[in-house]
C-alpha cells in the first residue's frame, strides 16, 4: 500500500522520539512518505496531494486539528471510492476522534493496533458532518465553547501548555467574566417532516454539535452532552436557552454523567440523529470545528453525510 504520514510536530504529546518509532513501524508495512506540517492549512494541501496521487492511505499523527485538515483535503471532491483510507494516531491533548474510534490514547499502542488492522484489511465507513463547506469528524460548536478554544489558542501562542486544569480555568473565566449571558444571539432551525414545516428556536446562547460520542475529554473523563451520538447516525445538537448558574449546573451534570437527568425548565434543548439544521446569529459569534477556532460567523448550515469516509480502526 502506498501511504502518506502527516505529522503535526507541535501537537501536545508528540515528540521526535515518538515520531521516529512510528515512522519505522509504518515503513515496515507501507510504501510510506512522511511530511511534517509547517503552518495552519498545510494538512489540507497534503490531503489534496494524496488524493491527486491516488494514494491508498493517509495516516495522521497529531490531534483532531490535523485530522480535520487532512479530511477536508482528501474529500475535496466529495466521498467515493477514489478517496484514500484514513488512519489516525493520537498525538494531541484531546484526541477525540481517535478515542471515539476505540483506539488507545498512547501513540505507539495505537500504531500497533492500526498496523494489525491494515494487515487484515480492517476498516469501516463512518458518517461525517459539514459546517457550511467544511467537513468535521468529531464535533463543532458555536458560542462559549468556541470562545474557550479561542482563548486556549491565545494561551498556546504565549507558550502555555493545554492542560486539563488550564481548560477548566479558562472555561470558568469565559462563563463568569467574558461571554454574553444576558442577550442570546442564536436561532436554531430544522425541517420537521415531508410537509417542509420548520421548527424555529430563538433565544439560544450556545450549541454543541456532535458527530460522535463523547464531545470531548477532561483528561480521561468523557464530557458528553449527547451520549447517543455516533458515527452511524446523523448529527446531535445540545443547546442552552438559559445561561443562569442553575441551568449551567444541570447541563454540566448531564455532560459529566452522560445522562439526560435533571430539569432546566426548557433551558436545555437536545436533538438526536439530525440530517441537518441551521444556526443563525444576530451578531458575529465564535465558531469552532474539531477543536480549532474558525473565527466568527452569523450563519452555519450543519448537515450529515452518511458513510462519507473509510477509516482504519
Amino acid at each position: 500500500m502506498r501511504g502518506l504520514l502527516v505529522v503535526n510536530p507541535r501537537a501536545t504529546t508528540t515528540s521526535p522520539r515518538v515520531i521516529d518509532v512510528i515512522v519505522q513501524a509504518l515503513s515496515n508495512e507501507l510504501e510510506l512518505d512522511v511530511t511534517v506540517t509547517t503552518h495552519r492549512g498545510h494538512a489540507i494541501m497534503l490531503g489534496e496531494l494524496a488524493l491527486e496521487q491516488h494514494l491508498d492511505i493517509v495516516v495522521t499523527l497529531g490531534g483532531d486539528g490535523v485530522v480535520n485538515e487532512v479530511v477536508n483535503g482528501i474529500l475535496r471532491d466529495g466521498p467515493g471510492d477514489h478517496v484514500p483510507l484514513l488512519a489516525t494516531i493520537p498525538g494531541g491533548s484531546g484526541n477525540v476522534f481517535a478515542r471515539s474510534l476505540g483506539l488507545p490514547n498512547d501513540a505507539v499502542e495505537a500504531t500497533g493496533l492500526i498496523l494489525d488492522r491494515i494487515r487484515v484489511g480492517g476498516s469501516r465507513a463512518i458518517s461525517l458532518g459539514r459546517a457550511n463547506d467544511r467537513w468535521f469528524v468529531a464535533n463543532a460548536g458555536i458560542g462559549i465553547d468556541a470562545e474557550i478554544i479561542a482563548a486556549m489558542e491565545q494561551h498556546r501562542k504565549a507558550g502555555r501548555t493545554a492542560t486539563p486544569a488550564r481548560y477548566l480555568t479558562t472555561t470558568l473565566n469565559q462563563f463568569f467574566r467574558s461571554t454574553n449571558r444576558r442577550e442570546p444571539a442564536l436561532t436554531l432551525t430544522r425541517s420537521t417532516g415531508d410537509d417542509h414545516a420548520v421548527e424555529r428556536l430563538e433565544g439560544v446562547y450556545l450549541a454543541f454539535v456532535q458527530n460522535t460520542s463523547p464531545w470531548t475529554f477532561y483528561g480521561s473523563w468523557p464530557i458528553n452532552p449527547c451520549p447517543d451520538a455516533s458515527f452511524e447516525t446523523g448529527l446531535d445538537v445540545f443547546a442552552l436557552r438559559r445561561m443562569h448558574v442553575p441551568t449551567a449546573l444541570v447541563a454540566a451534570r448531564r455532560m459529566l454523567t452522560s445522562s439526560s437527568g435533571g430539569t432546566a425548565r426548557g433551558g436545555i434543548v437536545s436533538w438526536h440523529d439530525q440530517p441537518g439544521f441551521t444556526l443563525t446569529a444576530r451578531r458575529p459569534t465564535a465558531l469552532q470545528i474539531d477543536g480549532e477556532g474558525i473565527g466568527t460567523t452569523t450563519e452555519v448550515v450543519f448537515t450529515s453525510q452518511p458513510a462519507a469516509l473509510r477509516v482504519v480502526c
